[in-house]
């Protein structure tokens, strides 16, 4: 079987040259190895996608050259999936509804420092405070019944308790060069989000469900998810998915050194267009001669 590779660009903004680098390593690693190159559109978040900037995906990645598989899938278009993963660790009584909004976290947060710094996760926000897991399944049923939001978190570490020995096969490198076979520890993560009430999915979820799905076999991302990594390798065991290889690269940064936003219009591939830039031009610029 041929390897399978995606580019999965999210459509709540223009692509600048973080995005070109990480799109064109798919690309080139797909046809240098006799690949498939998927593209697929990230579309989960409803308040800040739009079809403006998903038209412009398909338009900067055409110009750079880069040619991918139809139909592209659009997670939007697949919640049902989505459902199914979440029912099935529901099953497994892994999941449980927190009711705390992001303002009562953030209070939260502050009582616990009072007694000293507060665990936070890779990306450094501090994990999940609340107790939502002792509330009972009655109290539970009528604030869902009530209309509360709610955010349905995995229980981290009931999860944990049920694999062994996690790790994954990094073909790339981690930001302090973690190369090989690399030890997995979710638990930094603390009890993660996996969907909210008007949503059933997140980020985490999604990304393994659509990878199974799809048959991707080689992940080539940033180091900004290396970490998260450990999270997804826990799911997929969960779920029993198949276990892709990961291949993370450096991020193309600005002058300061910062990653790079889409926000960022010194680097944006339309920017960069309308001042002259080629497609030949943008892969020396990241390096890729």
């Amino acid at each position: 079987m041929p390897p399978v590779f995606r580019f999965a660009p999210s459509p709540n903004g223009f692509l600048h040259l973080g995005h070109a680098y990480s799109a064109l390593l798919n690309f080139d690693r797909a046809r240098g190895t006799g690949g498939r190159l998927l593209l697929r559109i990230e579309d989960i978040d409803a308040t800040r996608c739009r079809p403006e900037y998903e038209a412009a995906i398909y338009e900067d990645l055409a110009w750079l050259g880069i040619a991918w598989e139809t139909p592209v899938r659009r997670q939007s278009e697949h919640l049902s999936d989505y459902r199914a993963a979440l029912e099935r660790l529901s099953e497994l009584g892994l999941v449980y509804p927190a009711f705390e909004s992001r303002a009562e976290i953030a209070r939260l947060v502050t009582a616990r420092e009072a007694d000293g710094p507060w665990p936070r996760d890779p990306d450094g926000a501090p994990l999940y405070p609340g107790d939502a897991k002792s509330l009972s399944s009655g109290e539970r049923t009528r604030l869902i019944a009530s209309g509360a939001p709610y955010a349905l978190r995995l229980d981290m570490a009931a999860a944990c308790r049920r694999v062994d020995g996690l790790s994954w096969n990094e073909l790339g490198e981690g930001p302090d060069g973690e190369n090989g076979t690399v030890p997995a520890r979710p638990e930094a993560w603390g009890d993660v989000i996996l969907a909210r009430k008007e949503t059933p999915t997140s980020y985490h979820l999604s990304v393994v469900v659509d990878d199974a799905l799809q048959g991707v076999s080689e992940i080539v991302r940033g180091q900004d998810l290396f970490h998260a990594t450990a999270v997804h390798r826990l799911l997929q065991v969960l779920l029993v998915l198949p276990e892709p290889a990961y291949r993370h690269h450096a991020l193309i940064r600005d002058e300061e050194g910062r990653k790079l936003s889409k926000s960022s219009r010194a680097t944006g591939l339309r920017e960069l267009r309308a001042a002259g830039a080629t497609p030949a031009s943008v892969r020396r610029l990241v390096g890729l001669g």
